[in-house]
């Protein structure tokens, strides 16, 4: 049984990092380790620029060479 749950954790794993569920997670952890005094977004407000700058609807600058 424990063989079973260990590859069920890592399909998890797997498709959370592939999804982008875990951004937030990472955003969370950089920000902290960078300025632990600095306020940290939402994950609401985390996403909503997350999705601006992925598909550019100006509300967030967009990065990159385009």
């Amino acid at each position: 049984m424990t063989a079973v749950r260990r590859r069920l954790a890592r399909l998890w794993w797997y498709v959370r990092e592939f999804t982008g569920e875990t951004a937030y997670e990472r955003y969370v952890e950089r920000a902290r380790t960078q300025d632990p005094h600095a306020p940290v977004l939402s994950r609401r407000e985390f996403e909503r620029r997350r999705v601006a700058e992925r598909y550019g609807d100006g509300a967030a600058p967009r990065r990159g060479c385009c």
